[in-house]
């Protein structure tokens, strides 16, 4: 792989050719006793469609709006030329400009614009050696600068023909091997993890019938092995759901294993146990409309910071989550009052990857998170999703 300086080097050459070879048109118009302001206006709207930096082109600016304009700005000074019986010359810097445009519509127009945008370029080239000689079959000056064209044509296609069938093919072998991957991670959620969950499961069914028989009436024990057994039946939902998403490559919306705003309220009462308590508020600013994927963010957010409250800070008797609009973005609080120290087996407390996906996430969507301690007591996760596009 080309390292920037040397990309930047060979862009800086390019430029500067074409730079130069322009100003063999120009000074062409000039020695012909033509104005140069049709040929100007010619080269700069294709230099600029060809050298438009991609970090500050514009969003309607597009590569078939680059490769139509340009074209159509050449064919309407070659018609004009043609109309009016004026010999205009042509150079080798709308040349170079026109197989730049053909390149870049080959290679990265959608399908259904890439024939047409790169046939009017085409047109365009091939058709510049009429303004001079008034047709292109007048002499054989004219059929050997068409001849000479078609093979720069056919040259400039089809090496951007060539280069959008690589990407094309490591496009397929990225996805092919993502979904290789996605299978894999189903199989072991589905014969390890699943394995283990409906262990939980069938055993703490079992505790509540055992203790129902000896006692009669588990006044005191029953309720945590329901919250366990509900839990554990939660979690198999949800990695079913977890493994159909990975099987399934298609990218059906109620198919997501993902939460939404809705889904938090739910995830709050789940949490609820007889030494903790979680108050959920939600201002009346924060609308069902948000973006899907701001609103499953803000789901997992709020879920991995009542897991770690669990794993951390069992002996926090308040958790409060706050969902509210500031007119710009959605902020997600999730605070504990709790103190730490909670003794988990090794296995159980987790590698830290859990606050490393959620800045991922978070990050993607532009937002922030900010994790860390209160000022009296306890720990607070806030996270900042921006739901206006900048």
């Amino acid at each position: 792989m080309k390292s920037p300086s040397v990309r930047g080097g060979a862009r800086g050459v390019a430029v500067g050719a074409l730079l130069a070879v322009s100003t063999v048109d120009l000074q062409a118009a000039s020695n012909a006793g033509l104005s140069v302001w049709r040929p100007a206006v010619v080269l700069v709207v294709g230099l600029a469609a060809v050298l438009w930096p991609a970090t500050r082109r514009p969003n309607w600016l597009t590569p078939q709006v680059r490769t139509t304009v340009p074209a159509l700005v050449s064919v309407l000074y070659t018609a004009e030329s043609i109309l009016r019986h004026r010999n205009a010359p042509f150079g080798p810097g709308e040349i170079a400009v026109l197989l730049c445009l053909l390149f870049i519509a080959v290679r990265h127009c959608p399908p259904r614009w890439a024939v047409f945008c790169g046939v009017l370029d085409a047109g365009a080239l091939l058709t510049t050696p009429a303004r001079y000689f008034r047709s292109l079959w007048s002499g054989d000056d004219a059929q050997l600068y068409f001849v000479v064209g078609l093979v720069l044509v056919g040259l400039a296609a089809g090496l951007a023909a060539y280069l959008r069938s690589l990407d094309y093919r490591r496009t397929v072998a990225v996805a092919e091997t993502r979904r290789e991957e996605r299978v894999a991670i189903a199989a072991d959620l589905h014969d390890f993890v699943a394995h283990h969950v409906t262990g939980i499961l069938v055993q703490t069914q079992m505790a509540r019938m055992m203790t129902t028989a000896a006692t009669g009436s588990p006044e005191g024990l029953d309720p945590v092995l329901a919250g366990i057994e509900r839990a554990a039946t939660e979690a198999l939902a949800s990695m079913r759901r977890t493994v159909g998403v990975l099987r399934d490559t298609t990218d059906d919306s109620h198919r997501r294993a993902v939460g939404d705003l809705a889904a938090i309220t739910d995830l709050a009462e789940g949490f609820l146990s007889a030494a903790q308590n979680v108050t959920l508020h939600r201002d009346a600013t924060v609308s069902e409309s948000l973006p899907h994927e701001v609103q499953a963010a803000a789901f997992r957010v709020v879920q991995e910071a009542l897991t770690n409250v669990r794993r951390h800070a069992s002996d926090a008797a308040e958790v409060s989550v706050s969902l509210h609009h500031d007119g710009t973005r959605l902020v997600v609080t999730v605070s504990d009052d709790g103190r730490g120290g909670t003794q988990l087996p090794a296995a159980a407390r987790g590698g830290g990857f859990g606050l490393v996906g959620l800045t991922e996430r978070v990050t993607a969507l532009g937002g922030e998170l900010h994790t860390g301690p209160k000022d009296d007591r306890g720990w607070e996760v806030r996270a900042l999703f921006p739901t206006v596009e900048r």
